[in-house]
């Protein structure tokens, strides 16, 4: 049924509706009216036409301009979108230039050919003046684009038609010219045009080069049109305006710079003589002064670069000039004292940048220099090497011949030259610091870190000279060998120095000089030693008074240092040689290597001693690994011999035990001696092919055991392990060796029931030690017992069942991960708490 509301409110219902309605009509209307006097014209203000707010209602923002959308210019496409349509058009133009120049030449006169590609190539160059006055920057540029590309098809068409017998690279020189003008004036016309001066400058780089390869001229004349080309391209980017052709003229630069640097260098080079070098070196010169002159102008980080180049190309003049007055061996020094003369020009008064790049020049002849002078000082360290081939051999002919003569010395000659005015360079700058300091500041501020450099490398460059010159000259053997212990006692003197007795840090050192030279008087002590202990293997005598002179000299910097790193390092270094010495005494008495084991442990026994001396000091510590080191030598040299490793092991295990009377190396060092202890009683009874080691072993557990309990009894917290791990290993283990091999029923049964009663005791009594070996054992005598059984088993069964049972029990197990997790836990910690 249809509801019909009673007439009162059907009454108000409809005035409501009727209300609405008129709200609605008047609101039409106003905005009627208002777009009326919108259509009529409105006078036109700076910021364009502005109307008033329009009605509110109308669906617009508030405060927003009325009519700015319908008033707006046309919506236009994207500039990326713009550029593409351009560039694919200049693409197509390019493109069918091309094709009519190269295919439908021949079917039209001359007349038509020269008209048709001047009337085209004039209406590309005009059309971007006119594109310009209407705004149309992008179009032009399309254009002029097809202009460059219509004005490189017009010179082949002059070349092909009017000179088609030139000389190609003639042609292409005065082509590139007279491109270069007309570029070049057309953009300076058109100013906002971005491609014609980047093509002019492209075309600059060509006339000079290919005019001289075209008249056949030498490679210096080439040499100076490239260097002119080079200047050319740097007045540009120094003066340039636009950023396009800079970019340009700076690529050109780099490139027509470097292409004449390496042909001036290369004809310094190859130069018969001095006279032969001079013109070579005029053009280097000549851009070493352009190179210096664009510094003089160019920002901080090309100004750097610039004196840089103009620094190499001066050295490589002069020296190029030298390098052809003198001997061969001497070439490298001619080089390195030009190069040590700019320092000098320096202070001449150049620019800050320009003169930091003159400076870094410098560095890098120095540095040339050493990376041709160092490789002779690595041969003479490394050379004694092949002296271990022959240890004893007796001494040598001279230092030269225990090196090798295959280095060819003569030529080296004038290396320890180089070092030796590389090192007086360093060493007076380290020296007068402050002055240097002051001299510099202009250019550069050096701090602490580099003194300490240039006295570090003054150390160590001398040291190296030292020892090329003796290599040099050839000294005798003897005199080679109490040279380099010299210089390891020296530079002891200056670790010891740098490093003794200063607050100023855990190294002892006072400033960042001293720091870094005596780290670097430390290294060189430590190589230097190895080098001349290997050297000193060539004869007996020369290797009892280096090793020993080594020794003395390294324990003696170590007691007179305080500070720590360094006497643990000398400390240490004292203790190897000491074990290199010992094993010198074995082989002079004609010990086989398992007879000398013993002798060997001469030196960990006094490390020992003297960390119970030391006790906590920070030394102690790196002396007694230094003497265990020793100690696992003497073992490895015992191997062969069963009765001789049993006894090192046991000395080992006395030195270990002695060791372990210090409450601080107790918990490392008494585990070890146990164990050193066991391991010699096991390989003393196999050596004495003993079947029945419980004979032995009962004998020290039993007492071993008795002394644990008392010592539990004392002490309720005193490990299991130390208690009573000692004695059930003794016979445990050596049973258990035995009776894995034992085809007899009895020790196992006796094995495994031993086993089991102290696994019980273990448990009950909540002994880790018991509980473990004990259960550890009985495993294993378990699996010996039962694994025939399993052979068997596992031969009667089908092949495949083994691995379907195995992947059961992956997939229980991982069912259960977590549970066997927790379990696992749960032992761990049950374990764990037992003593």
């Amino acid at each position: 049924m249809e509801h019909v509301p009673p007439p009162a409110e059907e009454l108000a219902l409809l005035d409501r509706e009727l209300a609405q309605l008129d709200a609605r009509r008047a609101q039409l209307l106003t905005r009627r009216a208002w777009l009326v006097s919108a259509l009529q014209p409105q006078p036109q203000t700076p910021n364009g036409p502005r109307w008033s707010t329009p009605p509110v209602g109308h669906g617009w923002a508030p405060g927003q301009a009325w009519g700015s959308v319908e008033r707006s210019a046309k919506p236009s496409a994207p500039r990326s979108a713009q550029n593409v349509l351009l560039t694919l058009g200049g693409l197509l133009l390019t493109v069918a230039a091309v094709a009519f120049t190269l295919v439908s030449w021949g079917s039209m006169g001359i007349g038509g050919r020269s008209a048709v590609l001047a009337l085209v190539t004039v209406a590309a160059l005009a059309a971007p003046a006119v594109l310009l006055r209407r705004k149309l920057a992008a179009t032009a540029e399309a254009l002029a684009a097809l202009a460059l590309v219509l004005t490189l098809l017009d010179v082949y068409a002059v070349q092909a038609v009017a000179a088609p017998d030139a000389d190609g690279l003639t042609f292409t020189a005065v082509a590139s010219a007279v491109l270069a003008a007309l570029w070049a004036a057309y953009g300076l016309a058109l100013g906002k045009l971005h491609l014609p001066l980047p093509a002019a400058v492209f075309f600059v780089q060509w006339p000079l080069l290919l005019g001289a390869w075209a008249a056949g001229a030498p490679a210096i004349v080439v040499g100076w049109a490239l260097l002119v080309t080079a200047v050319i391209d740097g007045a540009i980017v120094l003066w340039g305006k636009r950023l396009g052709a800079r970019v340009t003229a700076g690529l050109g630069l780099a490139v027509m710079g470097s292409a004449a640097l390496l042909t001036g260098l290369g004809e310094s080079l190859t130069a018969d003589g001095p006279l032969g070098a001079v013109l070579p070196g005029a053009l280097l010169l000549t851009a070493a002064v352009a190179a210096l002159a664009g510094a003089w102008r160019a920002p901080n980080g090309y100004a750097q670069i610039g004196g840089a180049v103009a620094g190499l190309a001066a050295v490589a003049a002069v020296g190029g000039v030298l390098r052809a007055a003198v001997p061969g061996s001497w070439h490298v020094p001619a080089y390195l004292l030009c190069g040590l003369a700019l320092l000098f020009v320096v202070r001449a008064g150049l620019p800050r940048s320009a003169g930091r790049g003159v400076l870094m020049a410098a560095g890098a002849v120095v540095a040339g220099a050493l990376v041709w002078a160092l490789p002779p000082v690595a041969a003479v360290l490394l050379g004694p090497v092949q002296v271990v081939a022959e240890v004893w051999a007796g001494a040598p002919d001279g230092f030269q011949a225990a090196l090798g003569e295959s280095m060819g010395w003569s030529e080296l000659v004038t290396a320890p030259v180089v070092l030796a005015v590389v090192t007086g360079l360093l060493g007076a700058a380290y020296r007068w610091w402050p002055s240097l300091v002051r001299t510099a500041a202009p250019l550069v501020t050096p701090g602490a870190k580099v003194r300490g450099a240039a006295g570090a490398g003054a150390l160590a460059l001398g040291w190296g000279t030292l020892l090329l010159a003796a290599a040099v000259l050839g000294v005798p053997y003897p005199v080679a060998v109490a040279l380099e212990t010299a210089l390891v006692a020296g530079l002891l003197v200056v670790a010891v120095r740098g490093a003794g007795g200063s607050p100023a840090g855990p190294t002892g050192a006072v400033g960042g000089g001293r720091s870094a030279v005596a780290v670097t008087a430390l290294v060189g002590a430590v190589g230097g030693a190895v080098s001349v202990g290997l050297l000193a293997l060539a004869s007996e005598a020369a290797t009892y008074a280096v090793f020993g002179a080594l020794v003395v000299l390294f324990a003696g910097a170590a007691v007179r240092t305080r500070a720590v790193v360094e006497q643990a390092v000398l400390a240490v270094t004292a203790v190897v040689w000491g074990t290199a010495l010992t094993g010198c005494v074995a082989g002079s008495l004609g010990l086989a290597p398992h007879e000398a084991a013993p002798l060997l442990l001469v030196v960990p026994a006094v490390t020992v001693l003297l960390g119970a001396r030391l006790r906590l000091h920070p030394v102690a510590l790196p002396v007694e690994l230094a003497g265990a080191l020793g100690a696992l030598v003497a073992v490895g040299l015992a191997v062969p011999e069963a009765p001789f490793l049993a006894l090192v092991l046991a000395l080992c295990g006395v030195l270990a035990a002695g060791a372990a009377v210090r409450p601080e190396r107790r918990p490392v060092a008494g585990y070890l001696a146990a164990v050193l202890f066991v391991a010699a009683t096991w390989v003393r009874l196999a050596a004495s092919e003993v079947s029945a080691p419980e004979a032995y072993t009962l004998p020290v557990t039993v007492p071993a055991l008795v002394v644990g309990v008392l010592r539990r009894r004392r002490d309720p917290e005193a490990s299991s392990w130390t208690a009573y791990g000692p004695g059930l290993a003794a016979t445990l283990l050596p049973s258990l060796a035995v009776a894995w091999t034992d085809p007899d029923w009895l020790r196992p049964l006796l094995l495994g029931v031993a086993a089991l009663v102290i696994t019980l005791l273990g448990a009950k009594y909540r002994l880790q030690a018991l509980l473990l070996l004990g259960g550890s054992v009985l495993a294993v005598v378990a699996l010996h017992e039962l694994a025939p059984y399993v052979v068997q088993v596992a031969g009667a069964l089908p092949r495949w069942l083994p691995p379907a049972l195995a992947g059961l029990l992956l997939l229980a197990v991982g069912a259960t991960y977590e549970q066997r997790l927790r379990d696992a836990r749960k032992l761990r910690d049950v374990v764990g708490r037992m003593r």
